[in-house]
């Protein structure tokens, strides 16, 4: 259950110029997981976090929680092997 995966999250709503980059680096950091949140420039976030799988399951819950800045209204995952290929949690 905690084999290292990558986490991909589409966050759509009211999620840019609100602190939720921030927000969500913030949350990843303290569960461990390395990766990125990034401004798309439809206005959505995209969200690549990696560790372990019940930490990635734990930062998408958060995302989904309703507690966030902004307004989110819906996560779009997907889930791969860990590519191992970040240090860290970027705010892009």
């Amino acid at each position: 259950m905690n084999e290292p995966v990558r986490l991909s999250a589409w966050v759509h709503g009211l999620v840019q110029g609100v602190g939720f980059r921030w927000w969500t680096r913030s949350r990843a950091l303290e569960l461990g997981l390395v990766g990125s949140a990034t401004n798309t420039r439809d206005g959505r976030v995209h969200v690549v976090a990696e560790g372990p799988r019940s930490a990635c399951e734990d930062l998408l819950e958060l995302l989904r929680s309703g507690e966030t800045p902004g307004h989110v209204t819906v996560v779009v995952e997907s889930w791969e092997s860990a590519r191992g290929d970040s240090t860290g949690f970027e705010e892009r």
